[in-house]
């Protein structure tokens, strides 16, 4: 028998609140979190909104918070969210084997200073040509290596582990969107296989920086709908034109069942199921008939030991991309078959924006929240339907719901696909 995984802590610091109760409380009242970008001049951009993070302070969650004034506020989020899961599970008096504890995270990279690179390859041209000895000496001279270091993915994961005294395995994986709910899964099978008794998972990003907005600008991802932010992300609706760009961090404690038992852990419920494939097909759009998002749901219910029908929930990916919601229509229509139809599906993308690399582990989360409350998160903003999107997607409000075992499906730009089943924990 393998050995069973429940959840037992739970933090987050996410655009519609930075608390599990307020971002909870957000998101049942229908809230967005999307308003204007105020960490850079974005007056130029094509899209001039994202979902931010909004009054954070680390030292709400740390002593001597400024250790990290050089970290991006990725990892400053992973810590506030992380600080708040391990007090949730009750291990945060130093009482649990360190050496069975690891981090296993799905972060993003750091943000560049891009004012600071800017002006190095400004003053870096002469005569209409790129002097790299003039740029290398600007570096060496201006760059400050321990916010050089601190833009390094491992960085997260690392921080943590010092922090909680985690000895065991410490790793991060980087699937772009996918990365933070793969980090929950293969931390999983960590503690399936004996590795681990308990595993800090979850992943942390912030991509709402002018490098970061441009690139998804060219890549003609992200909504134009300047005129509305609060309505611009809306999943699965006719009239969706891209997706918003949103920060945060989701964090979990995953536990062996018996090593919870023992010492008399809450359980929020039990990880269950884990799919992983790839598309094998474009670095941006999904493969058009779904094959790889199809054969992950297939492998998380497979995984879970249950059946299609089971399933009481679907935590959509729901980009608000004409081609991610409409292929991942099409996903689940081809794994749950008919019950498709009457399963609850949901985008709350639609209040927080994504997340990027954070976006599944805060899914996750809201999955446990649904199955321990009785209540489904709606998709707002969803005015007109698509006839290529013919599911129950929740529509502009919350909704009282049995939830035993829910789906959360996080698709990432270069094909990857991870699905998750939580189920209710039952003894």
């Amino acid at each position: 028998m393998r050995r069973r995984v429940v959840v037992t802590g739970l933090g987050c610091i996410t655009p519609v609140g930075n608390t599990i109760d307020r971002m909870w409380d957000s998101l049942m009242e229908g809230r967005s979190g999307i308003d204007y970008i105020t960490h850079f001049d974005a007056s130029s951009f094509p899209t001039r909104f994202a979902a931010e993070v909004k009054d954070f302070d680390l030292g709400e969650y740390i002593d001597h918070p400024e250790r990290f004034d050089v970290a991006g506020r990725h990892i400053r989020f992973a810590i506030g969210a992380a600080v708040q899961a391990v007090r949730d599970a009750g291990i945060d008096d130093g009482k649990i084997d360190p050496a069975r504890f690891g981090v296993y995270l799905g972060a993003g990279e750091g943000q560049q200073d891009f004012f600071l690179f800017m002006s190095m390859i400004a003053q870096a041209q002469k005569d209409g040509e790129f002097d790299m000895e003039v740029f290398t000496r600007c570096g060496l001279e201006r760059l400050n290596p321990l916010e050089e270091l601190e833009q390094e993915p491992n960085m997260p994961a690392g921080h943590l582990a010092a922090l909680f005294n985690a000895q065991g395995p410490n790793l991060n994986c980087l699937t772009a969107c996918a990365a933070s709910s793969q980090a929950i899964g293969e931390a999983t099978e960590i503690i399936r296989q004996g590795e681990a008794d308990m595993m800090l998972s979850g992943g942390a990003h912030s991509m709402i920086h002018p490098f970061g907005v441009t690139g998804f600008n060219l890549l003609t991802a992200l909504s134009t709908r300047n005129d509305n932010p609060q309505q611009a992300s809306r999943p699965f609706d006719r009239e969706r034109d891209g997706f918003v760009l949103g920060e945060g961090a989701g964090m979990l404690i995953l536990e062996e069942l018996e090593h919870a038992k023992n010492r008399g852990a809450q359980i929020y419920g039990e990880v269950v199921g884990y799919g992983s494939t790839a598309d094998a097909y474009r670095i941006t759009d999904i493969h058009p008939e779904g094959r790889g998002a199809t054969a992950c749901i297939n492998m998380a219910v497979a995984d879970a030991r249950i059946s299609a029908e089971d399933v009481d929930y679907v935590n959509a990916h729901g980009t608000s991309t004409a081609v991610n919601d409409r292929v991942e229509t099409m996903a689940i229509r081809q794994s749950l078959g008919e019950h498709a139809r009457e399963t609850p599906v949901s985008s709350t993308k639609s209040m927080m924006g994504h997340l990027i690399a954070a976006a599944g582990s805060a899914e996750a989360i809201i999955c446990l929240l649904s199955i321990n409350r009785g209540v489904v998160p709606p998709t707002i903003n969803y005015e007109t339907p698509d006839p290529d999107c013919d599911l129950d997607y929740v529509a502009n409000a919350a909704r009282e719901h049995q939830v035993r075992h829910a789906l959360s499906n996080s698709f990432g730009f270069g094909g990857q696909n991870v699905s998750l089943v939580f189920s209710a924990f039952d003894g």
